[in-house]
């Protein structure tokens, strides 16, 4: 038998397979259904974030991330320091990346954070906290521009204060 021959079999095979039923389990143990933020709510918690820290007279950018560290919306305030974005978003990575609210993860590892700190797309730094509903990580969102991590922090949490009841009616 060719080896063209055998292809063939084994493709033939995997498709009768497939239309009989035969394992059809085994793609219920290949994929997963992940629950993930949707823009519209990103981006209402990243301009709630923005405004909580602009009320208290700080100009900021913040980032939400996806569980992935990902991306998803990227705000900066008009007089923000450009460099905030990306400081932002790398505490918002160092986040999902430890599964902590970034202030956590400096004060339980203060151990690596040298080392963390040379990790690309990492920084170990307070200023942003996990997005949660129903006990599952949705992903982090990041503050930088207020002058301390912990005001940081603060509009994080005033932000998703903002979209907490959608967040936890949603899932």
């Amino acid at each position: 038998m060719t080896r063209l021959q055998s292809l063939r079999r084994t493709a033939l095979a995997t498709v009768l397979s497939g239309m009989l039923g035969f394992g059809g389990s085994a793609a219920a143990d290949v994929y997963t259904e992940l629950p993930s933020l949707n823009l519209d709510l990103a981006q209402e918690l990243a301009m709630a974030t923005v405004q909580s820290c602009r009320d208290d007279g700080h100009q900021v950018s913040a980032v939400v991330v996806d569980r992935s560290g990902n991306d998803r919306v990227v705000m900066r305030d008009d007089r923000a320091a450009p460099q905030t974005i990306s400081i932002a978003g790398d505490k918002a990575r160092a986040s999902v990346m430890s599964g902590l609210d970034s202030g956590d993860f400096v004060a339980n590892r203060e151990d690596i954070r040298d080392e963390m700190n040379n990790v690309d797309g990492i920084l170990m730094l307070d200023g942003a906290i996990l997005i949660e509903a129903a006990g599952r990580m949705l992903g982090a969102v990041g503050v930088s521009g207020a002058p301390g991590g912990d005001l940081d922090r603060a509009c994080a949490e005033e932000g998703m204060e903002a979209i907490r009841e959608e967040l936890d009616f949603a899932m």
